[in-house]
């Protein structure tokens, strides 16, 4: 997605792209950050991208189907590790 709408090429690792440009609190999350999460029991080991209205965009696992998640169920919510904004 970010290569082809903004020419940019991240890691494919959640860990490396956890370090990429500049964080974001909370309230301050816009369309495009990329969000964090820890799902296996250590930070930044799943990555979405914010599309608003807390709700990103992921895929759940290597060759599943991309969806969309509410950042406030409850899931999510406890495992919300950050957010950074790669596009200023």
């Amino acid at each position: 997605v970010y290569r082809d709408a903004f020419g940019i090429t991240i890691p494919a690792q959640t860990g490396a792209q956890s370090r990429l440009g500049k964080p974001i609190e909370l309230p301050q999350i816009e369309t495009g950050d990329l969000v964090f999460y820890n799902t296996l029991g250590q930070p930044y080991t799943h990555v979405g991208i914010y599309i608003g209205d807390h709700r990103f965009i992921h895929a759940p696992r290597s060759g599943a189907a991309v969806r969309i998640e509410s950042m406030r169920s409850t899931y999510w919510k406890t495992r919300f590790n950050g957010a950074r904004r790669l596009v200023f």
